[in-house]
């Protein structure tokens, strides 16, 4: 049986995920991604590999990096995962500049734990000066793992297209005016922009927009208003696009998390 329960304190976002079926279709966050694999097998493509996390291990995603997922056979997967803003995670780490896990599958049972631990405590609806701490700790152990590289920061050309796609979310992606404007073919653009990401445009343009569903939903408490501000067709349109990366629809995101 597939069930996907989400809770929010202290600016991170906890899943507890069993999956037997589901196949999540291929998407990026705007967080760092970081989880533990409990029982099976983690199945899933990154940066063009195939990745398999074993029992016990710890997957680390980054911010924007494009992968799909899946259980790697019919006895199915549990794992849970923490969703952190980059400018959150940064703070927790002494960092300034953003930084990039190099090595998207790790083992070592101290991290594992203080994922754990932190995991536990954003589900179980602890307080969140705890949360807090956790994730201090975790952090101060990403660190002394050094699990994580310098990050090379987009080209101008990547970072004005990324601009303009988010500045206009509620509307339908208009390539050729971005086209036009960073002066590039749209064939050129759609193999700069996939080559950099490990998505196209469009995929992009689409994740941006769940993404931005997401915070208005945690925001606002209202799965209507996301809709009609993210341009979606109606709830139904929505519901199909958040579930493919979120595993639940809006409204059981909206009822785990308030």
């Amino acid at each position: 049986m597939d069930k996907f329960v989400y809770k929010k304190s202290a600016g991170i976002t906890a899943l507890s995920a069993s999956m037997t079926e589901f196949k999540y279709k291929k998407h990026a966050h705007q967080e760092y991604a970081i989880g533990v694999t409990l029982r099976g097998i983690q199945h899933f493509n990154l940066d063009g590999t195939l990745q398999l996390s074993y029992q016990n291990g710890i997957m680390l995603f980054n911010p924007e990096q494009a992968h799909d997922g899946m259980a790697h056979d019919h006895t199915g997967l549990d794992y849970v995962m923490l969703y952190i803003e980059p400018e959150l995670l940064l703070e927790a780490a002494g960092k300034k500049d953003i930084v990039r896990f190099s090595t998207p599958i790790v083992y070592d049972y101290s991290l594992e734990q203080q994922v754990l631990r932190l995991s536990q405590a954003v589900l179980s609806e602890k307080d969140e000066a705890l949360c807090s701490e956790l994730l201090l700790s975790l952090t101060d152990r990403l660190v002394r793992s050094n699990l994580s590289t310098d990050h090379k920061k987009d080209s101008a050309l990547l970072k004005k297209a990324k601009d303009m796609i988010h500045a206009s979310l509620e509307h339908v992606l208009k390539l050729d005016d971005i086209c036009s404007e960073l002066q590039l073919s749209k064939f050129q653009f759609i193999r700069l922009f996939k080559a950099h990401t490990g998505i196209s445009p469009y995929q992009y343009f689409l994740n941006c927009k769940i993404e931005r569903a997401k915070q208005l939903i945690e925001k606002n408490g209202d799965v209507y208003s996301a809709v009609a501000e993210c341009g979606f067709v109606d709830l139904t349109h929505l519901n199909k696009h958040f579930k493919s990366v979120y595993g639940a629809t809006a409204y059981e995101y909206l009822s785990h998390i308030k």
